[in-house]
């Protein structure tokens, strides 16, 4: 099938399934509650539709970085978690649970904004342990960020073992990632790290099937390799943030899709970049919804749903015998 079919059979069932989600949960909707507005629509108003649309943005924000990751270093297991990102927004959580912070800033909570800067740090010291060891070489990079989040995973179980049960518990559901207190404002807050991210790697797009054929190559074609490489991992670094700080560290989304996507439009990124992010979005809002349903009336965090898909992926990704050298 083309890629441009595959596009419009993606973006019709993202559609299908996001409009759907709301409606989906251990209790129905009744037409006549939702047009008398009351308890029922306001369920639906105010907690349904903005868990569904964070859950579609998240999900497409994860995708296209594990895209991103995965062409920029040609590696297909390099995700925002294997570079430190998801460690370090958190570590940033876990401390502001751990101090108190519950304070609320421009509409953004304490630990979400102790979390985006956790993420900022550690994309931070993964690119200085890069340039002080000389240039900016995709090894150097891989080592340096699963250096950095093995750091801030033990300074977490450290925060975590100091706490007391109240507050571990509370670390220990946001490490598993999940989207049960989102709303608009949070919606809000991770919007412009979206856009813009997902922007730039749509312009970057030529750049990205370029670095797929090795840096030599990309280089004969006029693409300035280092400074291309730099401002596209910065940029997703940051989107990464926007979203781990409101839904905390939700793995395998940026590992699985970009790879089912690219067995079905190929390694053209001018198809990539929209179908991961179609895919993530509503492969994410399919994961929330089973997390809704499938201990209800309990609810389990989302990122226990991914971790579950995730881990045998990973297996079969492993034993397939794909290296870097399957992404070109």
């Amino acid at each position: 099938m083309k890629p441009r079919a595959v596009l419009i059979l993606f973006a019709a069932a993202a559609a299908m399934i996001t409009a759907a989600a709301p409606f989906i949960g251990p209790d129905g909707f009744s037409l006549a509650g939702l047009h008398s507005g009351g308890v029922e629509a306001q369920v639906l108003r105010e907690l349904r539709i903005p868990r569904v649309i964070a859950a579609f943005v998240a999900g497409a924000v994860l995708a296209l970085s594990g895209m991103a990751f995965q062409s920029l270093f040609r590696n297909p297991l390099a995700t925002p978690f294997t570079l430190g990102v998801s460690s370090g927004a958190s570590f940033g959580a876990a401390l502001a649970l751990q101090l108190g912070l519950h304070g609320v800033w421009f509409g953004i909570s304490g630990p979400a904004a102790a979390s985006f800067a956790g993420a900022l740090l550690s994309t931070g010291l993964v690119y200085g342990l890069t340039y002080l060891r000389g240039g900016f070489s995709t090894a150097t990079l891989l080592l340096a960020g699963v250096a950095v989040s093995f750091f801030f995973s033990s300074l977490i179980l450290f925060v975590q073992y100091t706490a007391d049960v109240y507050n571990a518990f509370r670390m220990l559901r946001w490490v598993m990632g999940g989207l049960s207190v989102v709303d608009y404002d949070s919606i809000w807050s991770m919007l412009p790290f979206a856009l813009s991210g997902s922007v730039l790697l749509w312009l970057a797009r030529h750049e990205l099937n370029l670095l797929l054929l090795g840096d030599d190559l990309a280089i004969s074609r006029g693409v300035e390799v280092a400074k291309v490489k730099l401002v596209l991992f910065f940029t997703v670094s940051l989107m990464v943030g926007g979203v781990v700080s409101v839904c905390g560290p939700i793995g395998f989304v940026g590992m699985m899709v970009p790879h089912m996507c690219r067995f079905m439009v190929g390694h053209d990124h001018r198809a990539l970049v929209p179908a991961s992010a179609l895919f993530g979005g509503a492969f994410l809002v399919a994961c929330d919804v089973a997390a809704r349903v499938v201990l209800s009336p309990a609810e389990l965090p989302v990122g226990v749903i991914t971790a579950l898909l995730g881990g045998p992926f990973f297996l079969w990704l492993l034993l397939s015998g794909k290296d870097q050298r399957n992404l070109a």
